[in-house]
């Protein structure tokens, strides 16, 4: 018994064990995150094209990256393709280019828009439709002269004939853009309807298909 008794109350050895090495996987994995979640919230933002209105600039199932910060310090140009809420419902985001900035006069001529008495040339505007309709039946093709006020942006899509924009809803307010779009980050071809690939649940894996990879608009910069 008093052996049992001498190792129990034996002193405690000041010997230190040795540490073991702190594994920094998942520090790393940490700081990586937060980096990332910075700049998603405060630089840039992803997309994915649902629809044919920025045809040909932009295709569906083209993925964009929009730069958070390029109206922080400026303001947005006629010509640039903008990010920003959709003012009948805020919650969504829809995708056009500037056409009229502050203090522009407008007018829309037979699909031809004027920008203070003069034509407005632009290369990226696609016409598929030679039907012209007056103002009276729809805005889509004519409107009559109006100036765009102050700290607001008239915002028209490139598929001027398939572009639910401006023309039909009015105009977007500075603190309504989220951003200007950058570049295509990836681009993938819509499956053939009824095919595997398009009852996938993910449908984004269809870059595993090199058939759906659209590679050459891989890294493209958006004008």
């Amino acid at each position: 018994m008093a052996e049992k008794e001498e190792v129990k109350n034996a002193p405690e050895t000041t010997e230190e064990k040795p540490k073991k090495k702190k594994d920094g996987f998942f520090d790393s994995l940490v700081v990586a995150v937060v980096i990332a979640l910075f700049i998603k919230t405060f630089l840039i933002q992803t997309y994915t094209i649902p629809s044919g209105s920025m045809l040909d600039t932009l295709l569906i199932g083209d993925y964009i990256i929009v730069n958070r910060l390029a109206y922080k310090f400026g303001d947005p140009e006629r010509g640039d393709v903008m990010v920003f809420e959709y003012p009948l419902e805020p919650a969504k985001s829809f995708i056009k280019r500037v056409i009229g900035v502050p203090g522009d006069r407008v007018t829309i001529r037979d699909k031809q828009v004027f920008i203070n008495g003069e034509p407005y040339n632009e290369d990226y505007k696609q016409i598929k439709d030679d039907a012209y309709f007056p103002s009276e039946l729809t805005s889509r093709d004519n409107i009559d002269e109006f100036t765009v006020p102050e700290g607001k942006y008239f915002m028209m899509g490139d598929n001027r004939d398939a572009s639910y924009d401006a023309r039909f809803w009015g105009f977007i307010s500075k603190d309504m853009i989220k951003g200007k779009a950058l570049l295509i980050y990836w681009s993938l071809e819509t499956p053939e309807y009824g095919s595997p690939w398009s009852k996938m649940p993910l449908k984004a894996l269809r870059f595993l298909n090199p058939k759906y990879d659209r590679f050459d608009r891989v890294f493209k910069l958006i004008h």
